[in-house]
């Protein structure tokens, strides 16, 4: 595979991973769909990857943080078991031997988080409170620290639902956005996004969602000033 993989920021991606082969990784049990992927095998990566039942890793750090979203399975490490709906960011200079039992699959995001001061975060999606911001819309934020740029929530969308104004408004797009779709179906124009997609916008690139069906994703934003 390239060294490379839309690593152009300025340019808009989406990839279904629905649609995608698993790919090998260093690891023999352990399987990787690459979404972006900047200077190569240790560097910024963003993908869904699969650990077979009784994978493990050897312990190792994160020097520029790690974001980890559980789609299927539970995942491991020393520090406790994080079942499906679980979110992880793990700080610069985090440590972990991660292993799944019984197998998972996650959204990960690698040396994306830099920064010395952040911290330890875990939320269990499936058993928090969720806020209810609008008729047919419920949102979880997950991370914002007004020192960096991440704004990282989760949104449930019923069926027939258009994205509140605010979250992907002129003024929101204009920072940029990310999103996974982690259940049902987005639709955005004559595009879209059922579950398993990604999707990243560069700034000013506008986009408004509605939800075909009862629908459950992640969104980063940037919150802080160009």
């Amino acid at each position: 595979m390239s060294d490379s993989l839309n690593a152009d920021f300025s340019r808009p991606a989406a990839m279904d991973t629905a649609k995608m082969d698993w790919q090998a990784s260093p690891s023999p049990t352990v399987w990787r769909k690459r979404l972006d992927l900047v200077d190569g095998e240790f560097s910024r990566v963003t993908s869904v990857v699969r650990y077979d039942a009784d994978s493990a890793f050897h312990e190792h750090g994160h020097p520029q943080g790690e974001e980890i979203l559980v789609l299927d399975g539970t995942f491991s490490d020393e520090h406790g078991d994080y079942p499906a709906g679980t979110f992880l960011l793990n700080p610069s200079g985090f440590r972990h031997a991660p292993f799944s039992k019984d197998g998972c699959i996650i959204f990960v995001k690698l040396c994306q988080f830099a920064g010395d001061d952040r911290e330890h975060v875990v939320v269990d999606t499936a058993h928090a409170e969720w806020q209810g911001a609008a008729p047919g819309v419920e949102i979880l934020p997950l991370y914002r620290d007004a020192r960096y740029p991440e704004d990282i929530s989760m949104i449930r969308l019923a069926a027939g639902t258009l994205l509140p104004t605010g979250y992907i408004d002129a003024e929101a797009a204009a920072k940029g956005f990310e999103t996974f779709v982690v259940s049902g179906e987005l639709r955005s124009g004559d595009s879209r996004y059922g579950a398993g997609a990604w999707l990243r916008a560069p700034r000013s690139t506008g986009h408004s969602f509605v939800a075909t069906a009862d629908t459950t994703f992640y969104m980063k934003r940037n919150h802080l000033a160009a």
